[in-house]
């Protein structure tokens, strides 16, 4: 495709009119001012239009679509262990299946191309993901409680089974990570031999880590005065790419350690918003020079993948936090939201428009109010812009979401099948 006559925000986020894009099968091959000679097929006509990185989820969970609003106004641990729990106990291959594709749907809505996903049925995850073209880190995330080796525990060889049949699958469109649910669901054997598959099959590492107070100071309790970023890193969790989820509680040590393993935070700021786990310090991340990329957690928790919306969060509260207007700009959080978790998931041609990259990428209307008049463009997409102005998502050069329509997927049926499975579930809690 050949984007004609657009506004781009190029790899360092900066502003040019009037350029051309050419996309060659999976890849952008041409950025310039001038039209190109090059036949890039289908010309896109950009007047009015501004074209972008699409965006990397970097934490979530998609099959909880089912879940959105069933669980309102609770902590952390009775919402968890009252409302979603007894409700994945009945889950089922063709629920989530169809939660899977409508999260999709929803997620190419606003601009995200990528998910790094954990969870359990992951076959149907995948071929959901498939199904649509779409991008995914998929693993399937090891809880184990049970003293001796996690070798004999049944997630542990669905996560093995899984990473040998799917890893690299759709032409790389699927990875595979390995993942440790927490500290909190493991023992310190089960840690530490999880730690060692992913190291010995050169697998990214998924976790959550520091979410709440509780479970950060329960943490220490437990190990001696270690954190849970301590804990990992002891027993080799950070040892292969890795991404912490949440954060939030982390302190000064973890920060260092964090750094030095070069471990990715997926910040989620809305999720952590509305379960009051609180608000991570991403200023104190940058500095020590941390990769720092946005998630969106689970709709159950969020209650959306506007993605747009959850990097306003992301810029706003720790300006708030700290009483100082000027931290994070609007560059670090597109590039939190774009490049980082790119980064995080092991898409190193991927998050930013550069000649040579992953041609995925976004289309938002400039035309529109909220948008209009421009000082700064990246300061328009971050804090004015809303999700509902993407309207072009490509993946690796293929149109996925144009202007209402999805060119993959059959919303209304995933629409449909998520609903008649949640209306089952319900019926037999």
């Amino acid at each position: 495709m050949l984007f004609s006559d657009i506004t781009i925000l190029d790899e360092n986020f900066r502003r040019h009119d009037h350029m051309y894009v050419g996309t060659v099968g999976d890849s952008i091959a041409y950025i310039n001012s001038e039209r190109p000679q090059m036949n890039c097929g289908e010309e896109y006509d950009g007047k009015g239009k501004m074209l972008m990185s699409a965006f990397y989820n970097a934490h979530a969970h998609s099959p909880m679509m089912l879940m959105r609003g069933y669980g309102e106004n609770l902590a952390l641990s009775e919402w968890l262990n009252d409302r979603i729990f007894p409700f994945e106990a009945q889950l089922y291959s063709g629920a989530v299946y169809y939660s899977t594709l409508l999260a999709i749907a929803e997620s190419l809505r606003f601009g995200i191309v990528s998910t790094s996903d954990m969870y359990y049925f992951c076959d149907d995850m995948a071929r959901a993901f498939m199904d649509s073209c779409a991008k995914a880190n998929i693993s399937r995330s090891i809880t184990s409680f049970e003293e001796g080796s996690v070798k004999n525990n049944d997630s542990y060889k669905e996560a093995v089974r899984f990473a040998r049949e799917y890893h690299g699958a759709a032409d790389g469109k699927i990875l595979v990570d390995a993942s440790i649910h927490a500290e909190y669901t493991n023992t310190e054997t089960s840690i530490r031999e999880v730690a060692e598959y992913a190291s010995e099959y050169g697998l990214n590492m998924h976790v959550h880590v520091s979410e709440t107070k509780s479970e950060h100071e329960e943490c220490k309790q437990r190990h001696g005065g270690r954190t849970p970023v301590k804990l990992f890193s002891d027993l080799g969790v950070f040892d292969t790419r890795s991404t912490a989820a949440h954060c939030v509680w982390v302190e000064d040590g973890d920060l260092d350690i964090l750094a030095d393993k070069g471990v990715t935070v997926a910040s989620c700021p809305v999720s952590n918003l509305k379960l009051a786990s609180g608000v991570a310090d991403i200023p104190a991340m940058l500095k020590k020079g941390i990769n720092v990329a946005i998630g969106t957690d689970s709709v159950a928790s969020n209650n959306s993948l506007n993605f747009i919306e959850e990097m306003k969060f992301f810029a706003l509260l720790n300006k708030e936090r700290h009483s100082d207007p000027t931290l994070i700009t609007p560059v670090e959080t597109l590039r939190a939201g774009t490049l980082a978790g790119a980064l995080s998931q092991g898409r190193e041609n991927c998050g930013a428009l550069k000649a040579g990259n992953r041609a995925d990428l976004i289309v938002l209307d400039l035309t529109v109010p909220e948008m209009r008049p421009i000082h700064d463009l990246a300061t328009n997409v971050v804090y004015s812009a809303s999700g509902s102005d993407v309207i072009l998502t490509m993946a690796d050069g293929k149109v996925l979401y144009r202007d209402g329509q999805y060119t993959t997927i059959d919303v209304e049926k995933a629409a449909a099948e998520t609903e008649n499975a949640c209306r089952k579930i319900i019926s037999s809690l």
